[in-house]
Formats: structure tokens, sequence, C-alpha cells
């Protein structure tokens, strides 16, 4: 069965061009302008939309998306309310993929059963559960695929021969590969490596490959989108939100605009990257 995230990927090497993933947390800063910024991101270039499920303990990442996670949560960020931004951004965009990124708790406590059969009617893709190995996949994996979600799966710079298997057995739409060793947010990728490793993966899936962690850049985003098949920024859009606050947390007047003016510059340079523009 082709999903959106099928579609999507297929349209971009049709076109010979790295896709743009953006991540935001659902919620962040608040619920109605994360709506505004999660509304505009097709027009600004994005893909494919990544909505964090806001979490109290995000301990794959960095300050600042842990500081979303907070800052979402205080401003009444719950699985119903990520749930209900997906429905109302479906209103107005019904080929745009969305992925739910995050962590397992928060699926746990609101029930496998009923958050795929939530996720499936507001209009949710793909499920990226970076707390699940393969050996959980029962957990959830199976299920979402079931239900007609793609699992995307994290590689990363310690996925070896022996453990690559079972990190690609059940996963679908993309390979997510994490383009450091550590939190998000922090140190810069290795093109030279990243370039090597991408190969050595393409040898063993046909599955497009997004990669990500370290890119905050246009520049960064080029060099990614060269070899990439797509090209995935988060903590960087998620500290332009940071840094348009004001003293009270409130959002200031531009803070949308800002956003979706960094997406488009991020996006553009992975749109173009492969034509060396």
């Amino acid at each position: 069965m082709s999903t959106r995230i099928d579609r999507r990927f297929q349209k971009l090497k049709g076109e010979g061009r790295a896709g743009f993933v953006a991540f935001v947390t659902a919620a962040d800063p608040d619920i109605e302008t994360c709506f505004e910024i999660v509304r505009g991101l097709p027009a600004a270039g994005a893909d494919v939309i990544e909505l964090g499920m806001p979490f109290t303990d995000p301990m794959a990442d960095g300050p600042a998306i842990q500081e979303a996670s907070l800052r979402a949560l205080k401003a009444g960020g719950r699985m119903t309310v990520t749930l209900d931004l997906v429905r109302l951004f479906r209103e107005t965009d019904q080929d745009t993929p969305i992925v739910l990124m995050g962590y397992y708790n928060p699926v746990y406590h609101y029930g496998v059963d009923k958050f795929l059969s939530d996720a499936s009617e507001a209009g949710v893709d793909g499920l990226i559960i970076v707390d699940l190995p393969p050996e959980e996949d029962d957990e959830l994996c199976l299920p979402a695929r079931k239900a007609g979600l793609n699992f995307i799966r994290l590689a990363t710079p310690t996925t070896d021969a022996h453990r690559l298997p079972a990190v690609l057995a059940n996963t679908s739409g993309f390979l997510y590969y994490v383009a450091i060793a550590g939190i998000t947010g922090t140190g810069s990728a290795d093109t030279g490596k990243l370039k090597a490793e991408l190969t050595r993966l393409r040898e063993s899936t046909d599955l497009p490959i997004a990669v990500g962690f370290g890119i905050k850049t246009p520049e960064n985003a080029a060099e990614i989108g060269a070899f990439a098949d797509a090209v995935v920024v988060g903590s960087a859009l998620v500290q332009c939100v940071a840094d348009n606050l004001d003293e009270e947390g409130r959002p200031k007047a531009g803070l949308v605009q800002e956003v979706h003016d960094n997406v488009r510059a991020l996006a553009t340079a992975a749109h173009n990257a492969k034509n060396g523009e």
C-alpha cells in the first residue's frame, strides 16, 4: 500500500532533488501559534513535517527540544492536542506527510490501540519512536504498520553490519540516519563520513534515507542534500521559536514568519543541492 510518505519521496526522486523535513514540537510555544507555524510549513518548502509529541523526559534530545517540550506541556500540550493539530492541518492539506516523533511513554499511556486508531483518523502518516528497539516490534511497530502507518527507524553511526538487518526489518517510509553520535542540536556532521555511511546503508535497503541531527544552516543543508534523499532540521527551528519569545515566554509578533523564513532558506538549499545551485 502506497502511503503519503512513499508518494512524496517518489515525487522528490522524479524531480531529482532532496526533500526537506521540518521538525517542530506540538503546542510550542502555544497551541494556536504552533498551528500557524505548521500550517505554513509546506508553502515555506517543507516536504515532510515531523511533529514532536511533548514529553517530560526527552532523553535523546538536546536543550532546545527539551525546553520546547516543557513549553508545550505548560501551554496545554498533550496527545489529544497533537492529534487535533493534525486534524486541523488536514482540513486544508491532504498531501503533505506528517510524522509524529517522540517517545513511547505518551503512546503507552494513551493506549496503543486507541492511539493508532485516532492517529490514522486524524491524518498521521508515520511514527518515529526513538526509545523502542526492533526487539519490541510487537509493542507498536507491527500494529502501526497493520494500521497503515509507516514506522520509521533510526540508524546511527554505531549501527554496524550485524545490527543493521534488525533495524531495517520492519522499517517503512524512510530510514532516518542520525548524523552524529549523541543528542539533538549538538555538533555538526562530517560530510565525508556521512557519504560513506549512506553508501553502505544503500547496499542493504531501497528505502529513502533522510539525514538529521547537527544540521543548522542552509550551507549544512546543501552539503547533506547533495547525497541524502532528505535533510531533517529540528533543533535550529525549535531554537528559532525560543529566540522569538518575550521575557514572559509569549510569542513576539514576527515569530511565525521568522520560522517560515528559516524553513524557506534551509529547504531551498536542500532542494537545489543535487543541481549544485
